[in-house]
């Protein structure tokens, strides 16, 4: 079954039924320690992972650790550019549930992103990135803690599936020659557009399948959130991207108010409940014009349609969502992706969970990392309903490599959302009281020792943080 590495010979398979995890005691999970400082932060990281889980239930669980190879370690074993063996693949898909440290972007080894081909080939296409703040950390914002959310990224869609063309090539030549003389002048609303001869093509799909299942494990998620945390945010570009970022919002609100119905509310929805319960004889052309306040100015087709909008949501949810029910409801809304981006920084309290498509949950999990302390504090996880990888979101910073100095706290947070994964609460909670306790009590690494005031000298080592996260469980 494997070419060059041999399974643990304790354990057991974790699989999977209705996309939920069913996990042993004792559960076989393969881990790819990583390039570049992968040889530090893994070690750290499974330290801590092993005494969680022995403090938490005292021998009646244990993990089964399956070392399997990517990146360049691979290549190493495996031959030259042999960045993604099948061994390793074999091992995934068996196995259900994986660890990685950060690894390189291969050079002329035809895969463009390990991190990406992973996701595709297991069809991880739930990217989540939570991102809370650990009090202590270090932060160029005023109120960090403010910003608790958790970022569902879709991930196997968009331009990250790769599909373009060089400039100059025959393929692309041929396609822009269609796109200009057949299927730009048949789409009456792209009026005279042409594209520029010297064009790279790129094709960026957007399904109704892969927009509504991220949603669909975004809302679930926010079902098991606490009262005031239940909110889904669409984020989209679809006042530009009509057909692929805005039927992204559109496919998100018809699941919610389909398959979640007696969960969700939407923001407009609410909106036309609550003018009903502040005064219940509003007539429904006075309770549109409260819910679009350009109502006025609308031809008399758009205002038939906000009437017609504000009927039906009263005909059929008032009984079920009005008189105040709504507000215990997971409420659903969306929001443009560029003012997202100004509204973590500028009201964080506001959000809770926010479901993206690729390129905009790329730029926006970054952003809101940044505000809680940067991407050494990120952890990140990629989930099908199959398979499950989690791994460190920072990069390998090979100049760091081996000298025990780098933050292992990613790799370590991801951890932490495995453990809650596999329902393993009890030593996910232990791991995030030693953050915690650890970084308020200034013990940290050089990342975060030299942003602290005043800095802290000298700062931990890798391995030393490690045993400072166990000494606080």
């Amino acid at each position: 079954m494997y070419d060059k590495i041999t399974p643990p010979t304790t354990g057991e398979r974790i699989t999977f039924e209705n996309g939920e995890p069913i996990v042993p005691d004792n559960p076989i999970i393969p881990f790819i320690r990583g390039d570049g400082t992968g040889v530090d932060i893994w070690p750290a990281a499974q330290k801590v992972f092993d005494a969680a889980v022995e403090a938490a239930y005292g021998g009646k669980r244990k993990i089964s650790w399956f070392k399997v190879y990517a990146g360049d370690e691979a290549c190493e074993l495996y031959g030259t550019y042999q960045y993604l063996p099948q061994d390793t693949l074999t091992a995934i898909k068996e196995y259900g549930v994986a660890i990685k440290g950060p690894l390189t972007t291969p050079i002329g080894g035809g895969i463009r992103s390990l991190n990406v081909a992973l996701r595709q080939i297991f069809d991880l296409y739930a990217c989540i990135r939570p991102c809370r703040y650990y009090s202590g950390t270090p932060s160029p914002h005023k109120t960090p803690e403010k910003l608790d959310v958790i970022i569902y990224r879709e991930n196997t869609e968009d331009i990250y599936l790769g599909i373009e063309w060089r400039e100059g090539t025959e393929i692309a030549q041929k396609l822009i020659h269609i796109l200009n003389n057949d299927l730009i002048p048949a789409t009456p609303e792209h009026g005279s557009k042409q594209i520029r001869l010297d064009s790279g093509i790129g094709i960026k799909p957007i399904s109704k399948t892969g927009s509504q299942r991220l949603v669909r494990r975004a809302i679930k998620q926010a079902l098991l959130l606490p009262k005031n945390k239940q909110q889904v945010t669409l984020v989209h570009k679809g006042n530009i991207m009509k057909y692929t970022e805005g039927a992204f919002r559109d496919w998100g609100y018809e699941l919610a108010t389909s398959e979640f119905r007696a969960e969700c509310v939407t923001e407009r929805e609410s909106w036309i409940l609550s003018n009903k319960e502040r005064k219940p004889d509003l007539s429904i052309e006075d309770n549109a014009r409260k819910i679009d306040p350009g109502y006025d100015a609308l031809t008399e087709e758009k205002k038939a349609q906000v009437c017609q909008e504000v009927e039906e949501v009263l005909n059929s949810i008032w009984e079920t969502h009005g008189n105040g029910k709504w507000k215990d409801k997971v409420m659903v809304n969306d929001r443009i992706a560029d003012s997202i981006f100004q509204q973590i920084q500028t009201r964080p309290d506001e959000y809770s969970i926010l479901a993206t498509m690729n390129l905009n949950g790329d730029y926006l999990s970054d952003a809101a990392a940044a505000i809680v302390g940067g991407l050494g504090m990120g952890p990140g996880a990629n989930i099908g309903d199959d398979c499950a990888i989690f791994e460190a979101t920072h990069g390998t910073a090979p100049k760091h490599a081996g000298l025990d100095r780098i933050n292992p706290a990613s790799v370590i947070l991801s951890g932490v959302m495995m453990f809650e994964f596999l329902g393993w609460q009890e030593a996910a909670d232990l791991i995030k009281k030693g953050i915690g306790g650890a970084i308020s009590n200034r013990e940290v690494t050089y990342d975060l020792a030299r942003l602290m005031e005043p800095p802290v000298e000298p700062p931990l080592k890798c391995s030393e943080f490690a045993q400072a996260v166990i000494d606080r469980f």
